[in-house]
């Protein structure tokens, strides 16, 4: 049981070093040794736990897919009230600038998505995972007669995501504001739902 428990350690030592790489250095140029030097391991003992980079890269996305979609689903979870709940999860979703690790370890694995297969099956659990807490939103604000929605919930919801993805992608490139990419957002949520956020 106890060598279980090391390898779990490692493998989490590793994701974590994989995660500080892809930051500072991209995918495109991230080498399998970069890995194991910020991990202080030889490229050998990397490989010890995973077949190859490709295989601990779509781990770490996978695994920041769950950390981001799962902090935004506990955000608005309890929350009573659509309005407020809209809010939260706008803000839940939104970069804090440049240097948001999460977001922008998503954003950097994203291009693997148009060639394979498995990432663009991540990258699509992604979207329908935030699609869905915002599509809960929307149901919600309808019936408490809240919100009156000019299109489909679903829609909607995958319109928010979009958007969000699109406006995240200035922030980390430093091209945009946290608070004016929220002003954008909220904006849009008082279009598509006949509700001032502010």
């Amino acid at each position: 049981m106890a060598r279980r428990k090391d390898q779990e350690d490692r493998r989490a030592q590793l994701g974590e070093a994989a995660q500080r790489a892809l930051v500072s250095r991209g995918l495109e140029g991230l080498r399998l040794r970069d890995v194991a030097a910020e991990a202080g391991v030889t490229p050998a003992a990397v490989l010890y736990y995973y077949d190859d980079l490709d295989a601990l890269m779509y781990e770490t996305f996978q695994q920041a897919i769950e950390r981001f979609c799962s902090r935004r689903e506990a955000a608005v979870e309890g929350v009573a009230d659509a309005v407020e709940r809209l809010r939260i999860c706008i803000d839940s979703g939104v970069a804090t600038g440049p240097d948001d690790v999460l977001p922008r370890l998503l954003f950097e694995y994203w291009p693997r998505s148009l060639r394979d297969p498995r990432a663009a099956a991540l990258d699509s659990t992604l979207m329908e995972r935030q699609a869905a807490v915002y599509y809960g939103v929307l149901i919600l604000g309808q019936a408490q007669g809240a919100f009156t929605l000019p299109d489909p919930p679903r829609m909607i919801a995958a319109s928010f995501v979009a958007l969000e993805d699109g406006y995240q992608m200035e922030i980390l490139a430093g091209r945009r504001t946290r608070a004016e990419v929220l002003a954008a957002l909220h904006s849009f949520a008082a279009a598509m739902t006949g509700c001032r956020l502010s």
